[in-house]
């Protein structure tokens, strides 16, 4: 019964019916590939600031705050907590297991470094082109433009802005009861990578293209908001600005009220 489905479905799609199912595109080998690099620096980003985050809560436990730093090792030996003893020998031996993971993931983070900065653009593909636009616009930097190329704008085929909203899980949900309708807070139900790297963007972008119409638009309706109120603010730039850089990418529109990036001959 499943198949005789699959082939009647089938059969209509060819038949020119593109509303009996949704065709999913996968990536390429090549487009899959290129995801992981930039993906296992934003998992070691995480790591780092995970291991830092316990050690300062080991030293928190013992009244004691020390910066993370190459001498680390050597400032928790010199410490004395509250009653001028030393730190307890448990909590030194945790401190030193920590500081060795995060010694090792420093020197990840650094060859990671090192292999993205040897990345050259390809302008022959759809991914280079890409990263050669969104490297263009101030405030997107290299690791900002890769993610974007390599996680959407490289491969994906998008018709509309809400289709890419809902693809990275900045779309509203849909809130339906009787005669109301309205939207409430985000899916987070799509990529990511993408939506992390958005919402570190929209700050950038605040900070960097503070005359275009995206930033002028946010000071308006949120910036004199509180902190909860700039946070959603922030949700709802990040998806604004997604859909502008996409609508640049493949239109060549560039936001209004943006700068690009001078280049000189």
């Amino acid at each position: 019964m499943d198949l005789r489905g699959l082939l009647a479905l089938l059969a209509r799609y060819v038949a020119g019916d593109r509303h009996c199912w949704r065709v999913v595109r996968v990536p390429s080998v090549a487009d899959e590939d290129a995801r992981q690099l930039h993906r296992t620096w934003e998992t070691l980003q995480g790591d780092r600031t995970r291991l830092i985050n316990r050690l300062k809560a080991v030293l928190a436990s013992h009244g004691v705050r020390l910066a993370i730093t190459a001498d680390f090792l050597e400032q928790v030996a010199a410490t004395r907590v509250w009653d001028g003893s030393e730190i307890p020998p448990g909590a030194r031996e945790r401190l030193a297991h920590d500081w060795a993971q995060l010694q090792s993931i420093e020197e990840q983070v650094a060859a990671v470094k090192a292999a993205r900065a040897r990345l050259r653009i390809d302008p022959g593909t759809a991914t280079g082109r890409a990263v050669q636009a969104l490297h263009g616009v101030r405030a997107i930097g290299a690791s900002g433009a890769w993610v974007l190329a390599t996680e959407i704008f490289g491969w994906r085929e998008i018709r509309n802005g809400r289709q890419l909203g809902a693809l990275v899980g900045l779309a509203p949900t849909l809130y339906q009861s009787g005669a109301t309708q309205r939207d409430r807070g985000i899916t987070r139900a799509g990529n990511a990578h993408v939506r992390r790297m958005m919402v570190q963007l929209a700050w950038g972008w605040l900070r960097w293209q503070p005359d275009s119409a995206l930033a002028q638009w946010y000071q308006r309706r949120f910036a004199s908001g509180g902190s909860r109120q700039r946070r959603i603010g922030i949700v709802a730039l990040a998806r604004k600005l997604l859909i502008a850089l996409w609508r640049y990418v493949d239109h060549g529109i560039v936001p209004e009220g943006a700068r690009l990036k001078v280049t000189l001959a």
